[in-house]
């Protein structure tokens, strides 16, 4: 499925995130584009976001008072940043003649688990967002809320409003869903790095769900996820010039696959080996749990040819999570594991090349790792898919590898 044909009336859900509504001026902007897409007769329904920093002074506001921080009272002081841009965009809208109502997440029928600060939607029961639909209003919807099984406001985490807004177009039939953020779309990769960059017209559920995977930053994976499980057409947007942008659909058959769709980056991930590891059956297995345990999130993992009975194991982690990895694994589990010690790098970036048709084009991995060779960047791990190549390089290095990598593809305009 592509876009709605011109002259078809739609429903769409339309999704804005914290920079489309971070003030009055951006609010009444999003309040004229729905009222646009109604005078062409489609459907509308809103998913919004905290208006621009709100959630960040939220938490900050939270730790300022509170050390322990419990996860229901977080989520139920985070989630008012949602109701607070719904509300106000609600009044937008009401203010130019569209009626409207605005809906916390509980109210629009987000059903979660008891997960409290990064819930998962069990269920949605959109009775009261398809019954306003009906009535001729806009219903405004809180991102990245719900409520638990046990009758408590949750949060569904960073980026949530994207999963959010594709649940509620899954739950309700919607023709497509519509994910406006400060971007016109996605592109070749991070416009930052390479001006060449280019903006994708389409791209297939599978590339897109490697490409938020390895550093893409929009949409959020989640919502990628959800999507292609329940293949809801998505549209990534500008909501600042509100061109056309980047379909993410099911593939076409019928349609050959590009080679290589985009080079992705992210440097927000450090090494951990553990070395002198005993080469016998289980060891991994006590290694990861301990990981696993402590809700550490492990990417790449590689383990060198053991040599007189011993191996080293690396694997790669969130920053954000290195020091509570190493603590993990020093916990008794090292000595349990008869290993030598543990180390780490903070100094790694991490570069992918992602492709559907790479399946049926031999040479990409060869063409990636001789423009690697070729610019003197050492490759320390490498991990792949059937779409995609991902090499760990130093940090510093990222930026030329992803240059190099993007022209050698010749993705640019």
């Amino acid at each position: 499925m592509g876009p709605v044909a011109s002259g078809d009336v739609a429903l769409l859900v339309q999704k804005f995130g914290g920079t489309s509504v971070a003030d009055p001026d951006r609010i009444r902007e999003v309040a004229d584009h729905v009222a646009r897409c109604r005078r062409r007769g489609d459907d509308v329904v809103l998913v919004v976001s905290a208006m621009g920093k709100e959630t960040d002074e939220l938490l900050r506001l939270a730790a300022l008072v509170s050390s322990t921080r419990p996860g229901r009272e977080m989520d139920m002081l985070v989630t008012a940043g949602e109701r607070k841009a719904t509300a106000l965009t609600g009044m937008a809208l009401h203010d130019i003649g569209v009626p409207a109502v605005s809906l916390t997440g509980s109210q629009a029928g987000f059903i979660t688990d008891t997960n409290h600060t990064n819930a998962k939607i069990l269920e949605v029961r959109a009775d009261r967002v398809r019954a306003a639909v009906d009535q001729g209003m806009v219903p405004v919807v809180g991102g990245s809320q719900g409520v638990s099984t046990h009758r408590d406001v949750t949060f569904l985490g960073r980026g949530g409003s994207d999963t959010t807004a594709v649940a509620l177009a899954h739950a309700l039939g919607a023709d497509a869903c519509e994910l406006y953020t400060d971007v016109s779309g996605v592109f070749t990769t991070d416009p930052r790095l390479v001006a060449e960059a280019r903006r994708i017209d389409n791209v297939s559920f599978d590339e897109m769900l490697e490409m938020t995977a390895t550093g893409c930053p929009k949409p959020a994976m989640r919502s990628v996820d959800f999507a292609r499980s329940y293949n809801v057409p998505l549209h990534i947007r500008s909501a600042f010039t509100w061109e056309p942008g980047t379909w993410v659909t099911e593939e076409d058959p019928a349609m050959e696959q590009a080679v290589i769709r985009a080079i992705t980056h992210d440097v927000s991930e450090s090494k951990v080996t553990v070395s002198g590891v005993p080469d016998r059956p289980g060891i991994s297995a006590k290694l990861f749990r301990a990981l696993a345990d402590q809700e550490i999130n492990v990417d790449v993992i590689v383990q060198n040819a053991s040599a007189e009975g011993v191996t080293d194991i690396s694997f790669t982690v969130p920053t954000e999570q290195l020091d509570d990895a190493v603590g993990a694994l020093e916990n008794g589990v090292m000595a349990s594991l008869g290993a030598d010690g543990v180390t780490t790098d903070d100094g790694i970036g991490r570069v992918s090349v992602v492709g559907a048709g790479m399946k049926s084009n031999p040479g990409v991995a060869a063409v990636m790792f001789e423009t690697l060779a070729a610019h003197e960047i050492n490759i320390e791990m490498i991990s792949t898919s059937a779409i995609r190549i991902s090499c760990i390089v130093k940090g510093d290095q990222v930026e030329d590898a992803v240059q190099a990598l993007h022209s050698a593809y010749g993705l640019g305009g």
